[in-house]
């Protein structure tokens, strides 16, 4: 049975979210990830493995060495499924400001 990921599961591990601000910054291999991390090596590959079935991240090969780096357009997946809540944020936002802005007048 294949298991079916998507970009949400991916960031709900704290480490799989460390791991995309570190190669968001700049593309690195694995051993190079695993330096930033108190777990094996092994661990983060499990990570990466996720991030890459989720295509969150990709491969880019460099001579002997494997090289992971940001898939942006995946990314922009979880900003547009956002951008929804962002919107009712800010007319909910917009409608306490003139309830507030009108107690403000009413106590003058």
């Amino acid at each position: 049975m294949e298991i079916r990921r998507d970009v949400f599961q991916a960031i709900a591990d704290p480490t799989r979210r460390a791991i995309i601000a570190l190669i968001a910054i700049q593309a690195m291999t694995p051993n190079a990830l695993a330096e930033h991390f108190n777990t094996s090596r092994q661990a983060v590959s499990k990570h990466i493995k996720i991030l890459t079935e989720c295509e969150l991240v990709k491969q880019k090969l460099s001579g002997r060495e494997i090289y992971y780096q940001l898939e942006i357009d995946k990314m922009k997946e979880i900003d547009k499924w956002l951008e929804q809540f962002r919107k009712i944020w800010e007319t909910s936002f917009n409608q306490l400001d003139k309830v507030l802005s009108t107690i403000k007048k009413q106590k003058k």
